[in-house]
């Protein structure tokens, strides 16, 4: 519309006095663009009342729940040379499954009957120990056969000296007899003599007499000589009972360090029999390390030794081994202002690399292609500033996809509580940490197979402040 033709433009001196403004108008595009321009902002700004599902995002890698289930080195136990590869690499093994054999390199293993030979010489130092325990018996059987043939002895000894003792009183009456009959022949000759020298005995008589005085001497010297013997005799008696109960002690001493000194022997040879059946047990268990054998189900990653015979220490790993149907969780790091808005049992989203996926963070219910999961464990520490947080599988959503391996990355969201995005804008340009969710918060529906639906949790209050 030409501005003179305008309602406006009557009331305007200017109009009669400058023609340009007759030839002034709006242009429509102008126009337009501005209702355009004002139905965008108000939309912003409606738009900016829209709830907005704070998160906490993250980053980490695939790894396993269960320390069993992540990749492990199966080392060689023993020293030893490579003999035979019995695997190859990606191939799958069972537990017990030999995967290399190796044979000894220490010349003390040389022998091939080593175990068998050891065997052997256990045999016969047990033989030896039965005898030496026969030789045990033995000794002290014969200690009791000295004992009581001591008891015999000293009552043969004791028997004896009472013998001597009545032999020597005996023989002391015999010689008061001998010396009784030489008195009488005493008086008797002296009467003879003195009969003869008065002529009333002949020289017959008297000589006779003489006679019989000396065998009355004779007699009595007899018994005196009889008297000293049986009193020696008694007293070799006396001295062979005391000196009895010392010789036999000297037996019985000899006898008890015998035994004493089988019984050291059993001990020691007790104790080389338990140092040679625990070297025999050893042989026998280092036999079995000869062929380094699968720990558990799984398949063979890497060989981390190459070729035949090349050598390999104790301890040194072998070959690299991945379990077979591991647990699979994820590792996410957290920044340490936000780990108290985590506990354990909070629903996280999951987009695993190379997986396709649309990811709109404050709308899981709008994303695609991620995947439900549940904190499992907080670390107490941090690690290089960072929290670590194991993430499993929902149990009540769809499964994680089965091409997954261990290693993989994995991007992670932790939701939280929803509020409007302008809000959400406003923390983000201030830098503030998301809403501490203080009460129940909505869980979002359970996610299908192409993502519609993304899920929240429902923490409580105390849990939370945990």
């Amino acid at each position: 519309m030409p501005f003179a033709e305008h309602p406006l433009a009557e009331s305007n001196p200017l109009t009669g006095r400058f023609r340009s403004y007759a030839r002034v108008q709006t242009p429509r595009a102008g126009r337009t663009l501005a209702r355009w321009t004002a139905g965008l902002g108000l939309l912003v700004l409606l738009a900016g009342f829209l709830p907005w599902t704070q998160n906490i995002r993250s980053t980490g890698s695939l790894t396993t729940l269960r320390p069993q289930d992540r990749p492990q080195t199966v080392p060689s136990t023993i020293a030893g040379r490579i003999q035979r590869w019995r695997v190859r690499e990606g191939q799958h093994v069972r537990k017990g499954d030999t995967l290399v054999d190796i044979v000894e390199v220490k010349e003390k293993y040389f022998d091939p009957k080593l175990v068998q030979r050891t065997g052997e010489q256990l045999d016969a130092k047990i033989g030896s120990l039965g005898e030496n325990r026969a030789k045990g018996t033995a000794l002290s059987a014969q200690q009791t056969a000295l004992r009581a043939g001591l008891q015999v002895s000293l009552s043969k000894a004791r028997n004896y000296v009472e013998q001597s003792r009545l032999k020597v009183n005996s023989d002391a009456a015999d010689l008061v007899a001998a010396r009784n009959d030489f008195t009488i022949a005493e008086r008797q000759q002296q009467r003879q003599e003195e009969l003869y020298k008065q002529g009333l005995k002949s020289l017959t008589e008297l000589e006779q007499r003489r006679l019989k005085f000396q065998e009355s001497t004779a007699k009595l010297q007899s018994a005196e000589n009889k008297l000293a013997a049986s009193r020696q005799a008694l007293t070799n008696a006396q001295l062979e009972l005391a000196s009895l109960a010392a010789e036999y002690q000297d037996k019985l001493a000899k006898s008890e360090s015998d035994r004493r000194s089988v019984t050291a022997y059993q001990f020691d040879t007790e104790g080389q029999i338990a140092k040679m059946r625990n070297e025999l047990a050893n042989l026998s268990i280092r036999a079995g390390f000869y062929q380094i054998t699968a720990p558990q189900d799984g398949y063979v990653v890497r060989a981390l030794k190459e070729g035949i015979g090349e050598i390999v220490k104790e301890g040194e790993p072998i070959v690299t081994v991945m379990p077979d149907a591991p647990a699979l969780a994820a590792e996410l790091y957290v920044k340490p202002m936000d780990i108290p808005l985590l506990r354990v049992g909070r629903r996280v989203r999951l987009q695993f690399d190379g997986w396709p996926a649309l990811v709109f963070s404050g709308w899981p219910g709008t994303s695609f292609g991620t995947f439900g999961g549940v904190v499992a464990v907080i670390d107490n520490i941090d690690s290089q500033g960072q929290y670590r947080i194991l993430v499993t599988p929902d149990p009540g959503h769809e499964a994680w996809p089965k091409p997954l391996r261990v290693g993989s990355g994995v991007y992670g969201w932790a939701l939280l509580d929803d509020v409007p995005i302008w809000y959400e804008l406003w923390r983000q340009v201030n830098g503030f940490p998301p809403n501490y969710v203080g009460g129940p918060v909505a869980d979002a529906g359970k996610a299908g197979k192409s993502d519609k639906k993304a899920s929240k949790e429902e923490p409580s209050t105390e849990e939370d402040a945990k």
